[in-house]
């Protein structure tokens, strides 16, 4: 079987490289280099405390354990996968409310968490800064990070160890269902035929698969405002020693390695302005010791891949087959898992109930 993959982020290693394993002859298509999507400009963090409804949290909980299995497959590699907990904390009455039903939900769904008081959570990490009126907060142990281009480097090497093909930069403009097949159609007016298509463009999915008859509905990032828009700051290496990740009321913060920090407030995501570096580097000093040394190296606008109704979209389009898509807002935490689903329903024909749920066919445009 000759499976096109197009679009070469975290998911569509992750698929080309599932596909080798199971035998399929794979060739993946990235217009510009890989993680040029949105796997470059990702927070990266790994988690589904706050992900509803029950199917979409247990989906992400079942991609928290595919990276811990994914890891130990091969030891001697780059460390890619980092679940040292995650603290979280609310300094006004709503936000405490927020996090109390949100307690409640998940000792139902039985989802690792623990509440810890300030003082308990500054003896995890000394370098901490709660202010004082916090009286509580939650660490969920088994959230983490990814360092996505230690992923990416593990999970495209493998698919070309194993023999998959990378066309790179090509771009592909359209896709069409073939009398037996796929069409893909190249920006350099050439075109390549296969049994199968892997649609992995992320933001650019709708424009891809348009020409085919079918959509995709995401959340236009190009508009002001818009919730697919997202703002990252990274740091220069610096002397805090941060070991979790930290979601705070105003900003989130996670390692990113030789002391680096990077940086993400969701409310500055509205503007999307590089100019709020300053801000950033404020708010850091605000629940951490130590900010006020610490320099930003660079800061980042990316565009999330959003659904129109949130949750992830994985499945064949068509009634044969021919045609594949998956998009997430969550694909650093599904990557391993999609491909591992996405691959085996592709070449053994199987479909896994886990992704009912969320095939493309929920949209009544979808087809």
């Amino acid at each position: 079987m000759r499976v096109a993959v197009v679009g070469c982020g975290l998911i569509g290693a992750a698929v080309a490289r599932e596909l080798q394993l199971r035998g399929a002859q794979t060739v993946v298509y990235e217009a510009r280099h890989p993680g040029a999507g949105t796997s470059g400009t990702t927070f990266a963090w790994i988690n589904s405390h706050d992900k509803e409804p029950r199917a979409y949290h247990d989906l992400n909980v079942a991609g928290m354990t595919a990276h811990l299995e994914l890891q130990t497959e091969r030891r001697g590699k780059r460390r890619w996968l980092f679940p040292t907990g995650n603290l979280v904390w609310a300094d006004d009455h709503a936000g405490v409310e927020r996090l109390a039903r949100r307690v409640e939900r998940l000792a139902e769904w039985d989802y690792p968490l623990e509440q810890l008081t300030p003082a308990a959570a500054t003896d995890l990490e000394p370098a901490l800064r709660i202010g004082g009126g916090v009286d509580r907060v939650l660490l969920f142990p088994s959230e983490g990070h990814v360092l996505p281009g230690v992923l990416l480097d593990r999970l495209l090497g493998e698919a070309l160890e194993r023999g998959a093909e990378l066309r790179c930069p090509v771009r592909v403009d359209r896709i069409t269902l073939a009398v037996r097949g796929i069409t893909l159609h190249l920006a350099e007016g050439f075109s390549d035929k296969a049994d199968v298509a892997v649609c992995c463009a992320g933001r650019w999915s709708s424009e891809l698969l348009s020409p085919a008859g079918f959509s995709l509905p995401l959340v236009d990032s190009e508009t002001p405002g818009s919730t697919a828009r997202g703002l990252l700051a990274y740091t220069r290496p610096t002397t805090i020693q941060l070991g979790r990740l930290l979601t705070s009321p105003r900003l989130n913060v996670r390692p990113d390695g030789e002391g680096r920090l990077t940086l993400q407030a969701l409310d500055l995501d509205t503007t999307a302005d590089p100019a709020n570096g300053s801000e950033f580097l404020r708010r850091l000093a605000e629940v951490l010791n130590g900010a006020d040394r610490v320099e930003l190296e660079e800061v980042r606008v990316g565009q999330r891949v959003i659904p129109r109704d949130g949750l992830t979209v994985a499945g064949h389009l068509d009634v044969g087959g021919s045609l594949y898509a998956i998009a997430t807002h969550s694909g650093v935490t599904l990557a391993p898992l999609l491909g591992r689903i996405a691959a085996r329903e592709i070449v053994d024909g199987s479909p896994d109930p886990v992704l009912e749920p969320f095939r493309p066919q929920r949209f009544d445009d979808a087809t």
